[in-house]
């Protein structure tokens, strides 16, 4: 079950970690996706703040962390294939894992229904 930050990423417990990637909606707003600036594994991240970015033909817009947590992998088909984040941004876009520091913030993101009445208004 995915779950959303109010600014586009998604979040999906796998196991004990999770998996991070932006929105469908994020990647259509963002167009042609064409450089993914990937971070480097074992890099901790801060929930709520930037830890990378997607530039499109349009613009960079940076990504925010859903959780704390150290990235255990990244997503290096992207290095490659950007656009995969515009062809599956929610399954083979996936951006990094992380093996999250206090799980239980997962409960302070949105769920999908949420997040999706969110882009209607």
């Amino acid at each position: 079950m995915k779950q959303y930050l109010e600014s586009h990423e998604w979040a999906e417990k796998e196991g004990d970690l999770v998996v991070v990637g932006i929105s469908d909606h994020a990647q259509s707003e963002l167009s042609d996706v064409v450089f993914v600036d990937l971070p480097a594994v074992g890099k901790v991240l801060a929930a709520g703040k930037s830890f990378m970015a997607v530039e499109s033909v349009k613009a960079a817009s940076d990504i925010y962390a859903p959780v704390s947590g150290t990235i255990t992998a990244v997503n290096a088909a992207l290095k490659d294939n950007p656009e995969i984040v515009n062809q599956s941004a929610e399954k083979d876009g996936w951006l990094v894992k992380v093996k999250p520091s206090d799980p239980a913030e997962l409960g302070k993101l949105l769920s999908e229904e949420t997040y999706r009445k969110s882009l209607a208004h």
